[in-house]
């Protein structure tokens, strides 16, 4: 697991982590901000929880290749 980085923040780290496809929940993300030495108090709020949860499932269910959560397709 890599060390905190001197030059990232707690929450651009959380935002890297929701992205990237390797936590797929808020308690991922928290425990592999622990893991990696960062505070996981910037964590907090509706719209922030909101938002990481989105990305944590975008970047976890879904591939380019595969349809949108509803499962149709649009077409002309």
């Amino acid at each position: 697991m890599p060390a905190m980085e001197p030059n990232v923040t707690a929450l651009e780290r959380v935002f890297e982590l929701a992205r990237s496809g390797e936590c797929a929940t808020i308690s991922d993300v928290r425990n592999r901000l622990r893991a990696e030495g960062y505070d996981c108090g910037t964590i907090e709020g509706p719209h922030l929880i909101r938002q990481l949860r989105r990305l944590c499932g975008a970047a976890t269910h879904l591939s380019p290749e595969q349809p949108s959560v509803s499962g149709a397709k649009r077409t002309a």
